[in-house]
């Protein structure tokens, strides 16, 4: 399988909103559809901080990362946060978070971003893993990658 990494095109709303269900029902959450719409809006603003990488393979996408970038909160430079990071149930354990993760960690290289936060919660030892690969837990539900002080 080989996966691409991109960013999120308009015609990719009917397959993001269904694995957006997929990953609502999955951590048991309900949300009203607006803030869905309102998200959706918020990855084509282009004055908004969010955005969102999509995986694709053989044109459909199995998975999709959400992220927001601000200004830092210790650091000067460009943080990003990790919103959301979800994966098709039948392309779980084939690499396709990592395939996301090393997407956003060479973006955040790229674009000069200072840190990159993401959080779960500690029951999810699936996604605990994935991200305990690249870093080691700061003592939070919250991890961190440093690509060191931009001037």
């Amino acid at each position: 399988m080989t996966v691409t990494i991109r960013e999120a095109r308009p015609e990719d709303e009917t397959r993001w909103r269904e694995l957006w269900a997929a990953y609502l029902d999955f951590y048991d959450v309900t949300v009203e559809t607006d803030i869905t719409d309102q998200t959706w809006r918020r990855v084509f603003d282009p004055a908004s901080a969010i955005a969102m990488r999509v995986a694709d393979v053989d044109g459909r996408i199995i998975g999709f990362a959400l992220y927001l970038t601000h200004e830092g909160t210790w650091i000067r430079g460009r943080d990003c946060y990790l919103e959301d990071l979800f994966v098709d149930a039948d392309a779980r354990g084939k690499g396709v978070g990592r395939a996301l993760m090393d997407d956003l960690v060479a973006l955040g290289k790229v674009k000069g971003w200072s840190r990159l936060y993401w959080h779960t919660s500690e029951n999810n030892k699936t996604a605990r893993a994935l991200y305990d690969s690249y870093v080691e837990s700061d003592g939070h539900i919250r991890y961190r990658i440093s690509f060191g002080n931009p001037s």
